[in-house]
Order: structure tokens, then sequence, then C-alpha cells
């Protein structure tokens, strides 16, 4: 059996983008957005526990950059199943030598791609479109004990959004400024 994915390697270790091949006719087509059997490797000895939906109505707006502290820290695969976003991950693994580097890849519905993101890596992404929805599937169910974030305007990570924010969430904007002491997630 062929594999439904590519798995490309990302200039940041463990960063994969899945390249899905969805099978079509004239009818439309069937698109697989995860298999455990195919992409095991990609999270040995750990499971899909949790999926959530995210719709985002407005160009432009940013959510993140959200991640999750231990013992809680988690993979996810994030895809875009309307529209188009520029999807960031940041590296906040500690001792890691792309520490604080980000990597962005543009997801959307027609081009089948989604980003693997590992445990250790800080997430969040800004509309291209209007009425954006992201499917992400999650190696560990959510604890807001554990939840932490990056300011997505922070100059230490300096990225380079492709618009102009125009919406940020109060708590995401609330996240504070990156200092020299900090030294990232124990993964």
């Amino acid at each position: 059996m062929s594999s439904r994915f590519d798995i490309l390697d990302m200039p940041l270790q463990g960063l994969k983008l899945l390249q899905c091949k969805p099978i079509g006719d004239h009818r439309g087509y069937l698109e697989r957005i995860f298999c455990a059997e195919e992409l095991h490797a990609l999270i040995p000895n750990k499971t899909i526990v949790q999926i959530n939906r995210t719709l985002t109505d407005k160009r432009g707006t940013v959510r993140g950059m959200h991640f999750q502290n231990p013992p809680y820290t988690e993979t996810k695969f994030v895809s875009c199943l309307r529209g188009e976003v520029f999807d960031v991950a940041v590296d906040v693994r500690q001792g890691s030598p792309t520490f604080l580097h980000w990597h962005a890849e543009a997801l959307s519905a027609d081009n089948h791609k989604a980003l693997v993101i590992p445990e250790g890596f800080a997430h969040g992404f800004q509309t291209l479109t209007d009425r954006c929805e992201l499917l992400y599937l999650h190696t560990a169910a959510y604890k807001p004990e554990a939840e932490a974030g990056l300011n997505a305007q922070d100059p230490m990570l300096a990225i380079r959004w492709p618009a102009a924010i125009v919406e940020l969430s109060f708590r995401d904007a609330s996240h504070p400024l990156l200092t020299r002491d900090f030294s990232g997630v124990a993964v």
C-alpha cells in the first residue's frame, strides 16, 4: 500500500510538514488527516487524545503563541479546513540549538498540508483569509494550569507576520515580552 502522506523535515529539528495526498475524482476527494499506523514515528509512545477545531472570522487575526508546560507538553497536528493561515512554530526547548527560532508554513484547505509541532514548541497563526477553520490533533489534553504563551509581537522572536495584525485577544496580547533569563521548556 502506498503512503497517504509525505513527511518533510523543516529547518527546526523535530518540526515536520505533513503533505496529505487526497484521492479524488469528479465527485471530489477523500483526504486522510491522520493514520496511527503510518504516522507512529512522529509520536512514538503517544496517541492522539484530544481533537479541537477553531473558527477565526477576520483576516489578519493572530492567535497564539501557545504551549503547555511539563508534564503536559504535547505534539500537535495542525490542518486548515477552510481558508488560509500563516502557521508559526517557535522552538522553546531548553538547550535546543534553535532555541527561540521560528518557522512558518502557509496552510490552506487547498494545499492539503499539516504542520506537526513537537513537544517544546509554541504555536500560533495569522489568518490570511476571512473565516478560517483549523483542526488540531493533540497528544495531551489541555490543562489550564500548564498553559503558557509567548507574545506574538515580541521583538526577541521577530516573527514576520505577513499582514498587519487586526485582532489579538487580550490574553494573547498580555503575554509578557521575553527576557534574557527565559530558559525555555524542559522536554
